[in-house]
Parts: C-alpha cells; structure tokens; sequence
C-alpha cells in the first residue's frame, strides 16, 4: 500500500529542502552552457570559486545554502525515518555540514592550472582557508561514500530498484575513486572526473530521501531477500 514514512508535512518539507539544495549544489551544470568558464577541462571546479574568478562569491554561496539545505532536509526526515538506516542518516548529515564548509572556506589559489600553487599547497604556504576547504572537500566525499557503503550493506542480497541503484552506485565508486585520485595528483580531466562524482552524489541524495518519505510496493522487495519487486 502506497504512503509516506513520516507525517506528511515532513516529508513535503525534506523534499523541499533536497531539490532546492540538489539545484544549487549542481550549479556546475552552468559551465555546460559557459565552457569559456573552465580553462581547462583538467581544472577542477572548486578552482572556479577562488575569490576573483567570474561567479566565485555565487559559487561559493551556492555551495554554502545547499549543505545548509541537505542538512535541514535530512533532520525533516529524521533519523528514524528508515528501519537500520542510523549510519547512512548520520553519513549523509556529516556530508551536508562538509558541503556547507566547502563554501565557506574557499579555495584560495587555483591550484590545478598553477604549479606555483599546487607546489605552495603540497608545502603548506598557503593560507589556513586553502587547508581547511581541502579538509572540507575530503570529509565531504568521504561522508556520501561512507552513507552508500553502509546502504548497500543494508540492501544487498535483495532485488529491486533501490537496491540495484545502491549497487550500481558501489561498482561507479570503485571504478571513480581511482581515477579521483590520478585527476588530482596529476591534473588531468578534473572537471570531468568531479562531474561523474556530482552526479553519483546526486542520485544518492534522491534515493536516500526517497527511502525515507514513501512507502510502496518497492517496500516488498526489500523485505524478503531475493524477492522480486512487482512491475
């Protein structure tokens, strides 16, 4: 039978909360349309929020409001909104504050074009801010994979779409975090790496929410292991 986990008005005020900041956090889609923006498609897109570039203050504010707002949605749901599913509320809690972070912190210098500044940044030159976004940014990352390892924990052995999205999100995890990594140390197709990323995280948002706020025969195929979902 198709209802809600949580009173209604909740529900409706997390969803709110999630697609204002899911639209905001994903303001990167913009360089689609302004590509002069990125000067290479190797710079990652925090570079474009280094006070000074086009649209860094906006950037920068957007990043703020939507971990605010990730935040403010997952407390509507509440931690109790989906039976064994503490760790993944608190994972994705800890992501919304870290987001937030990012954006209040900024990057100080462009380190993925400049080698003076990668090299200031690799010697701990550069200003507090510069480190404390780079801190950011890691607890950021590692809090929505932390939420998805512990929700295909939860999920697996079980059939539908819920659980095949948590494990198609495990298998672009592992393949993606190498290629992270390659990107960062050695400054190629950032942008591009970063965008794979922002979409995973994005599609983990909406299924975390929806998991909390709906009841429906999606419900059946998890409570039996290998059962399958009704069409």
């Amino acid at each position: 039978m198709n209802g809600s986990r949580v009173a209604a008005p909740r529900a409706v005020l997390a969803w709110g909360f999630g697609v204002a900041g899911l639209v905001l956090y994903n303001w990167w889609v913009l360089v689609l349309f302004r590509p002069s923006l990125l000067r290479s498609p190797n710079e990652l897109f925090s570079n474009l929020e280094v006070t000074g570039q086009p649209y860094a203050t906006e950037m920068q504010h957007a990043d703020l409001i939507s971990g605010v707002l990730f935040v403010l949605a997952f407390l509507a749901v509440g931690w109790w909104s989906l039976h064994g599913g503490l760790r993944e509320w608190v994972s994705m809690v800890v992501f919304g504050v870290a987001a937030a972070l990012g954006g209040l912190f900024p990057e100080t210098c462009p380190d993925e074009i400049s080698s003076a500044c990668k090299a200031q940044e690799w010697h701990f030159q550069l200003s507090i801010q510069e480190y404390l976004h780079v801190v950011a940014g890691i607890a950021e990352f590692g809090a929505i994979t932390v939420a998805l390892v512990f929700a295909y924990q939860r999920t697996r052995g079980h059939s539908g779409r819920i659980p095949a999205t948590y494990r198609g999100l495990m298998i672009g995890a592992v393949i993606a975090y190498p290629g992270l990594a390659v990107a960062y140390l050695f400054n190629v197709a950032g942008s591009i790496v970063e965008g794979i990323f922002f979409i995973g995280f994005t599609i983990m948002i909406v299924v975390q929410l929806r998991e909390r706020t709906h009841r429906d025969p999606l419900d059946a195929a998890m409570a039996v292991p290998g059962a399958v979902s009704s069409p």
